[in-house]
């Protein structure tokens, strides 16, 4: 199952998926795909195969609300859910490490020379995001860095005149900055040329999942690689552990990042 809305990410859900039914396939059984669209997850509405508890078990990729996740757990069906959790969801989840990868980050540009870092993300559209400025906020504690609020935006939108508005609006640019993916990664790079500003002469910038457009910005950007295949066979290993073991305690599995490091981050100017 999955949220239609996620246009902006399809290529990483996608990948995930596509990994996803390699492996049920590999393992015998027949994987059934079902969108749920805005209206569905307001009213609460099932799909009719869940209602008849006609599938085995489910995994539910990525980020449904709370509510209809959990109208999803009171079937009773076997349930992992990939890339999101939330306090008051009680199943399985398949997890990026989300503050360690973020620290990671952070850690590269002070490397490179950075002590003026700024973060870029929407802490409200997922648990991943907020957890993502969490290792931001420690890594720069670690490293003796000061945090300086006008260089922490934290109801970033992937639109083009938001990321224009945002920074025309700061007075003077940190020399590197973080976003939570690469969508945002992207516009800050374009919006930053937009503006006079060479990348990574002036500003660095280095973004999270490794997806296309960071292979598409000019130049390529700096990302934490997500493996999108070893997610779709965690979860399907997960899933079917689970169908076999319904009353241990349920679990969060974190997987690892890695550091790819590309043309958008380099030493900041004397």
């Amino acid at each position: 199952m999955a949220d239609e809305r996620l246009d902006a990410q399809k290529s990483f859900f996608g990948e995930i998926y596509l990994s996803v039914e390699q492996e049920t396939r590999g393992r015998g059984k027949h994987l059934l795909i079902q969108s749920i669209n805005k209206e569905s997850e307001l009213e609460l509405t099932l799909p009719p195969f869940l209602e008849n508890l006609d599938v085995d078990g489910i995994l539910i990729l990525s980020h449904l609300s709370t509510a209809y996740t959990n109208a999803v757990i009171a079937t009773g069906i076997p349930t992992v859910l990939i890339d999101h959790h939330h306090p008051a969801i009680h199943i399985d989840c398949i997890l990026t490490n989300n503050r360690f990868s973020a620290y990671e980050a952070v850690q590269h540009l002070f490397e490179l020379g950075h002590r003026n870092i700024g973060f870029m993300g929407n802490i409200s559209f997922s648990p991943s995001y907020y957890e993502r400025l969490d290792g931001f906020q420690l890594a720069l504690r670690d490293l003796g860095l000061d945090v300086n609020p006008d260089w922490i935006v934290t109801d970033a939108l992937e639109q083009s005149e938001y990321m224009m508005q945002t920074m025309k609006a700061i007075r003077t640019q940190p020399t590197a900055w973080f976003c939570v993916n690469d969508g945002l990664g992207f516009l800050a790079n374009s919006t930053l040329h937009q503006l006079g500003f060479q990348v990574p002469d002036d500003v660095s910038v280095c973004s999270f999942d490794n997806g296309q457009l960071s292979r598409l910005a000019t130049p390529t950007t700096t990302t934490m690689s997500v493996d999108l295949n070893l997610f779709g066979r965690k979860a399907v290993e997960q899933f079917f552990w689970r169908m076999e073991h319904k009353v241990e305690p349920f679990m969060e599995l974190l997987l690892p990042t890695k550091l790819i490091a590309r043309e958008s981050t380099a030493a900041p100017r004397s």
